[in-house]
């Protein structure tokens, strides 16, 4: 199989909707929509090819098959939205997936994606310039309660001791008449 390079364009195109790499645990679901266009003026038939790799070596590929089958066709000008899930068992890798053009066998567009694995410093991120008293890569919450406990004092003594609004009394000058209003909704 050769390729003829990202968004060729000359025998189909594809598209998908994963960010270019994704925080992901072996055995989940990656849910996602894959877009197959066909620009050309004939129907074709093409397959999606699923690779992980790591440092450049291929460590698996495999056939996803759409409507129950290998091979889908995409009449001439028109484009599919595929939805589904991959799953894989493998983590800090590449997912690649390549379109697949039938009758010459040539990877016609290729979208990829990194597979992170999780770590404990990423969830939540460090905050740069904090002390670390964990003991482990990340942040000490209770530290940041503690500078936010007095801040959320003042906000709630804040809205209990405000001043009732439209209940002051009015004024008004010699010999003007008040006119009444209706009765508003009450606050």
């Amino acid at each position: 199989m050769t390729t003829t390079g990202v968004m060729g364009g000359e025998l189909g195109d594809i598209f998908w909707d994963l960010a270019p790499w994704i925080v992901y645990t072996p055995g989940f679901d990656i849910g996602c929509n894959i877009y197959v266009a066909n620009p050309t003026d004939t129907a074709k038939e093409y397959a999606l090819i699923a690779g992980l790799f790591r440092n450049d070596t291929l460590i698996s590929e495999e056939a996803l098959p759409v409507y129950g089958s290998t091979w889908f066709t995409v009449e001439p000008g028109d484009f599919l939205r595929l939805r589904g899930a991959l799953r894989f068992d493998e983590s800090d890798v590449v997912l690649s997936v390549g379109l697949v053009e039938r009758e010459t066998e040539m990877v016609a567009d290729l979208v990829s994606t990194s597979l992170v694995a999780p770590t404990v410093s990423a969830l939540p991120p460090t905050w740069p310039g904090m002390p670390d008293v964990t003991g482990e890569a990340g942040y000490d919450w209770s530290l940041l309660l503690t500078m936010m406990l007095p801040v959320m004092m003042l906000g709630i003594i804040a809205s209990a001791v405000r001043s009732p609004a439209g209940k002051e009394k009015v004024t008004l000058p010699a010999g003007e008449e008040r006119k009444m209003l209706p009765a508003g909704r009450e606050a």
